[in-house]
């Protein structure tokens, strides 16, 4: 996996995927209000699992908040453990 890792963003399902290797990852959010999104799941098959994968999408998700002055509910385990690790 030499290649960067392509996110693609799909507004009206609300979600952030990588497909590598034939396999796709996943960060779904909800919309709580016009300010505010909950990061509520990330997915990773574990094809893909330690080759982060799941931190390009937190952090593709992130910029996207941060360009549209969102604030973020880190309620998935692993976007709490993003933060925790990536405080921004």
């Amino acid at each position: 996996m030499s290649e960067p890792i392509q996110v693609e963003h799909n507004v009206q399902k609300q979600c952030f995927s990588a497909v590598v290797d034939g396999y796709q990852g996943l960060l779904e959010y909800r919309t709580v209000d016009e300010h505010t999104l909950d990061f509520c799941h990330t997915f990773v098959p574990s094809e893909l699992r330690g080759k982060g994968v799941a931190a390009v999408l937190a952090k593709a998700a992130f910029a996207y908040a941060k360009e549209h002055q969102f604030k973020v509910i880190p309620s998935c385990s692993y976007i709490a453990t993003y933060v925790q690790r990536h405080p921004q």
